[in-house]
């Protein structure tokens, strides 16, 4: 590891926290790592990052904290919690969270979390799913101060190649919001359009290539159109209850700040449909079910 770089931890490893860390272990980072399970942390202490047993000591050994998490609910636990961030927190540390939490949650964790023990928060969500991670190309929408930016911003762009700074602490989620809103309704509608292609005898898996750099092409087109006319719905590379989670919060922090998302509250009832027809844990190519003739999970 190389003593100039800062040194990292990480809580969270799952889908997109492995292939981020193995990144950052790639690039000399001394790092630490928490996951709720600690067996998923095997095969980066492989890789030569050290575990720990309880998040509050992930700030014994890092300048910068990086969270990538399923909720708000679960943030918060692992933040505020009994043994949780803010126990072995310092002023001058920085939380970098990656995770999709609620707006003005987010304001108000890291405004108790800088009260509490001077330790600032920059909410960095991200979008590009796993091939992102593993490839270094993500798209990081950041917000907190700019100076905090600047300071990860080396760090992050081992990670991401667009990192955009949006604003003030809980901007870089609005933002995170407002993209699964229009990556939601993108997947819904393109389920539409390959049953509709498949019931009217045309050759869905085409749809993708016929549409390519027109006004309606797009990288979920891409994407999801030939995974669903294929019907191939592995290797998960994400999870319906994310996005379904997503939603809910875009829809709930839309209604906080009085503005109408009526496409995204019907895209979250019928991701809540499909989510309790079975699907709740698989990859949200599997929507097409929505349209096809009914059947069972599996």
């Amino acid at each position: 590891m190389n003593a100039a770089l800062p040194s990292l931890a990480f809580a969270g490893i799952g889908l997109m926290g492995l292939p981020m860390c193995r990144r950052l272990l790639a690039a000399g980072f001394a790092l630490t790592v928490w996951n709720r399970n600690p067996d998923k942390c095997a095969p980066l202490v492989a890789a030569g990052a050290r575990q720990v047993a309880a998040p509050a000591q992930l700030c014994e050994h890092a300048d910068v904290v990086m969270l990538c998490l399923a909720d708000t609910a679960v943030v918060q636990e692992v933040v505020f919690g009994l043994e949780g961030v803010a126990v072995g927190a310092k002023t001058g540390q920085l939380l970098v969270d990656f995770s999709s939490l609620e707006p003005t949650a987010t304001r108000e964790m890291a405004a108790r979390l800088e009260a509490e023990t001077g330790m600032a928060w920059l909410d960095a969500p991200v979008s590009g799913g796993t091939a992102g991670a593993e490839a270094g190309t993500l798209a990081i929408m950041a917000g907190g101060e700019a100076a905090d930016l600047a300071r990860v911003r080396p760090i992050l762009l081992h990670l991401g190649q667009r990192i955009t700074h949006m604003g003030a602490v809980g901007a870089g989620q609005v933002t995170k919001a407002c993209n699964q809103m229009i990556v939601a309704c993108n997947a819904l509608v393109i389920a539409e359009v390959v049953a509709l292609a498949e019931r009217s005898g045309v050759d869905a898996s085409l749809l993708a290539e016929a549409l390519a750099g027109g006004f309606a092409d797009s990288r979920p087109l891409q994407v999801l159109a030939p995974q669903m006319a294929e019907s191939r719905f592995e290797p998960v590379k994400w999870h319906v209850r994310t996005l379904l989670k997503d939603l809910d919060g875009a829809v709930k922090f839309s209604r906080e700040q009085g503005s109408a998302t009526p496409l995204s509250g019907l895209a979250a009832q019928l991701m809540r449909l499909h989510s309790g027809q079975g699907f709740r844990e698989q990859d949200p190519s599997t929507l097409v079910h929505l349209y096809r003739a009914p059947r069972s999970a599996g």
